[in-house]
Order: structure tokens, then sequence, then C-alpha cells
């Protein structure tokens, strides 16, 4: 039961509810904190929200996250080692980028439909790639996925890995630690 005049309140808690695992419990708690506990924290919460939301683009291309039209990964010229990393969200770039054993660039694969495969080619010839390393984690759908990417880059004579062991089937990178994402990635595979 909502109680009267407080709509700004159960708005609050409304648009907690939308996002990702945060339940109607959880959202309430938050809202709580933040607007009656710790309303310094809610301001500073509010002005980093919007900050982001000025500021927060997609590189042009990678597809990573960035602040300006070409993110910090594809600026730095000493990351031109040949590797390419293929994953499924931008949030996956710093997933991998934390376990701090891949040294290449990277390109983000939202949706089969959105990608730009010419694109992708030119990003692969610019940048010199021999090997193109899939970040996805293992599913019937992304291994289809794989191999329909493979046989669009397959006249550019390139070498085609996955990650291995140590990411179980159909759990977003984002799910598995460090130490099972770097033995991944030490141990990929060729497809």
């Amino acid at each position: 039961m909502k109680i009267r005049n407080l709509e700004s309140f159960y708005t609050l808690v409304e648009a907690l509810e939308k996002l990702p695992s945060i339940g109607k419990k959880s959202a309430e708690k938050m809202a709580y904190a933040i607007c009656v506990e710790n309303k310094a924290l809610g301001n500073k919460i509010a002005q980093s929200i919007q900050n982001a939301n000025q500021k927060i683009c997609k590189c042009k291309w990678c597809g990573g996250l960035s602040e300006e039209n070409e993110c910090q990964i594809c600026q730095e010229e000493e990351r031109n080692n040949g590797e390419l990393c293929i994953v499924a969200h931008p949030r996956d770039i710093s997933i991998i980028e934390n376990i701090d054993f891949f040294n290449g660039k990277y390109f983000v694969l939202e949706s089969l439909e959105s990608v730009d495969f010419d694109h992708l080619i030119s990003l692969v010839t610019h940048h010199k790639i021999k090997e193109v390393i899939f970040g996805f984690s293992p599913s019937l759908a992304n291994d289809a996925l794989i191999l329909f990417i493979e046989d669009r880059l397959k006249p550019l004579n390139l070498r085609f890995s996955k990650i291995a062991q140590g990411v179980p089937t159909g759990i977003g990178l984002e799910h598995i630690d460090h130490l099972s994402l770097s033995s991944a990635f030490k141990g990929r595979i060729k497809v």
C-alpha cells in the first residue's frame, strides 16, 4: 500500500526497480537511504548520473564506453599487437581489462542486426589484426554467432579463437571471477 503524499519517493522506488537485479525491497531500501538517511549521498548520486548521462558515449571505433569519440584503448598505439577481442557488451571490455592479461583491441558486437561488417573489416585491416578472439560466454547461440562472424571475416585470413575453460555455459562475463576469466583467456582455443 502506498502512503499518500509520497509520490516522489514512490516514483524513485519504481525507477530503481527497473535497474538489473534490483527488486522492490532493495529499491525501497536504496530510496530511503538516499532520500532520508544520507541526502548528501543522494545528491552526489543524482549529480553523478546526470554527468554520466551527458558525457558517456560509445567509441566510434570499438563501440566501448568513452567520454570522447575515441576511447583510451583505441588511442593506445602499444595495443596494436595484432589481437582483436570481440565482446557482446561494452561492460565486457572493463571486465576483461580488470584481469590485466589482454593487451589488444576490442570490438563490441551487441547484436548481429546492428553490426557494421564493413566497419569491422576496416578495423581489422587498419590495426593489422592477425587473431580474432571471441570473448563470449559459451552458449549454442554464441557458437552460431562465432561461425557466422568467422564466415564473414574468412577472406581476411585470420586466426580465430575463443576463451576457454573457466567460463560456464550461459553465464555473462560480469558473473565470472577474474581468475577464471584470466585462465580462459590464457587457455583460449582455436575455433
